[in-house]
């Protein structure tokens, strides 16, 4: 800024001193400037342990169904709430498979963190840091994080400490691959808003590559086959949803490949397992029904333009989703902690971590240790989300009887341990269809629907699950806009 203090100096030679107007524009332009500045400041290495006459810190890791509803039930009178996410919503999972297809829009099943809990974005102590999480000392009650970036031109990441009075572990799991070469290279996974938004992509330009000419007819059937792995629900309600968007719009609007593009769904054993029979010979005859080709088969080796299966037969592929389950992610491995059945980390009946203070883990993440003699809960929603709501109740407890701080909470008594009872399963197969299984378990009796009923019965509960009601708004919007003028097919 050597050229702008010679300005300054030139500009009041004939002019009264007026030395605290020069002093604030040298200052408040001096960060343009990269020469004669004095070395940086250190950044803070982040937030340091809270003292007794402040609001206890409760630190949330993870930002899906067992995190947010935690958040949301907990009391910011009592804690401050800090999480940390790679992202910065949830993600209304049971609808994400229409947002693929254009029935919804990517905006419908996306809930902003601060709108489910305010105090993130205006109580003082409270914070949202966008980071993933890196390692955990339980003694000095810290957690190590790292921000994340996007892309390499952006800062680079930076990483930083936060201490804790109570630590909950919600970070979930990740898609499961088995091992098998090739998988995350050329498999799309359907877990987060932006891997739906890649299937959107990647289906729309298969279909417009296409209708070019020059393209032979053997090219033409691969980029327009749609291959999903995986017959859970999952895998099952993207396969209706796509299928309907190919009789309903592609049929319409891409007359020239209409009868190229296929989809076939891939399952190692039964789809839908965890149904009724009926229900899932039901679901069955109306995949088939409307196009959709059933294979049972193991998947060996993912190429790039085809995959193998265990007796050798080959299948090319345009577009391949994986949709096999979950397992543990490389945080959750890295931490040295009790492991549960399946590498989960393993809980008490109140969701702690017994060999730590003040350490409780819910969601995917997590499992009951086999010392309490309970079955470890499936990875689904409506666990994740009932564990949320009871560590909720139960923080809010040890809040208002004192034990908030860390190491303060080992004389409370915590009450009744967490139970869960299933409510059911649904899935839709495809156009006004569904299943609605209504038994506590495989082997229970109890009320299991199907067909039309079940598919209103589907929507009404979603569209009530859905968190806020701007996003109910959204989603019964686009429900009403695909219904009256077809999906949107805009590549964007």
């Amino acid at each position: 800024m050597f050229w702008y203090r010679s300005l300054v100096k030139i500009s009041t030679a004939n002019k009264p001193k007026s030395t605290i107007t020069t002093n604030l524009l040298l200052t408040s332009l001096s960060h343009f400037s990269t020469a004669n500045q004095p070395p940086p400041v250190a950044r803070l290495s982040g937030l340091g342990p809270t003292k007794p006459d402040e609001k206890p810190r409760v630190v949330v890791l993870g930002s899906g169904w067992a995190g947010c509803r935690l958040m949301k039930g907990l009391d910011p009178k009592l804690y401050d709430i800090v999480c940390v996410s790679p992202r910065n919503h949830m993600v209304f999972t049971p609808l994400l498979a229409s947002t693929c297809v254009g029935t919804l829009e990517f905006r419908s099943v996306a809930e902003p963190i601060a709108r489910i809990q305010p105090s993130i974005s205006s109580a003082p102590g409270s914070y949202f840091f966008l980071a993933n999480s890196t390692g955990l000392d339980t003694e000095s009650h810290e957690v190590h994080c790292e921000t994340v970036t996007d892309g390499a031109d952006t800062l680079d990441p930076w990483k930083f400490k936060i201490s804790y009075d109570k630590l909950v572990i919600a970070s979930g799991a990740q898609a499961s691959t088995f091992g098998i070469h090739g998988v995350k290279e050329h498999a799309i996974f359907l877990r987060e808003v932006h891997h739906a938004q890649e299937i959107r992509r990647k289906l729309l330009l298969n279909l417009m590559l296409s209708d070019v000419p020059g393209i032979s007819e053997e090219e033409k059937r691969r980029l327009l086959h749609c291959v999903v792995v995986g017959g859970g629900p999952t895998g099952v309600e993207f396969s209706g949803e796509l299928s309907d968007f190919i009789r309903r719009d592609v049929h319409q609007r891409y007359t020239h490949v209409k009868d190229y593009i296929r989809v076939t769904l891939i399952e190692a054993n039964e789809i839908l397992s965890s149904f009724d029979d009926r229900l899932r010979h039901y679901a069955i005859k109306q995949l088939t029904k409307s196009g959709v080709r059933l294979v049972r088969g193991v998947v060996n080796d993912v190429k790039p333009e085809k995959l193998i299966l265990s007796d050798g037969s080959e299948v090319p592929y345009g577009l391949l989703v994986w949709s096999t389950g979950v397992g543990p992610s490389p945080f959750v491995n890295s931490l040295g902690l009790p492991k549960s059945p399946g590498g989960r980390i393993g809980i008490d009946e109140w969701l702690r971590v017994p060999t730590v203070q003040d350490v409780f883990s819910i969601g995917d993440c997590s499992g009951f240790l086999e010392s309490t003699g309970k079955p470890v809960l499936p990875a689904l929603a409506q666990v994740a989300e009932r564990q949320g709501k009871y560590l909720a109740n139960l923080l809010n407890k040890i809040g208002k009887d004192g034990g908030g701080h860390a190491d303060c909470a080992k004389d409370i008594d915590f009450g009744d341990p967490f139970e869960y009872k299933h409510l059911g399963s649904m899935a839709t197969v495809g156009r006004f269809k569904a299943l609605v299984d209504l038994r506590q378990s495989k082997e229970a009796k109890g009320i299991s629907l199907a067909g039309f009923v079940s598919w209103f019965i589907w929507r009404s509960a979603y569209l009530t699950r859905v968190v806020s009601w701007r996003n109910r708004f959204y989603v019964a919007v686009n429900w009403l806009t695909t219904f009256v003028f077809g999906r949107d097919i805009s590549r964007i």
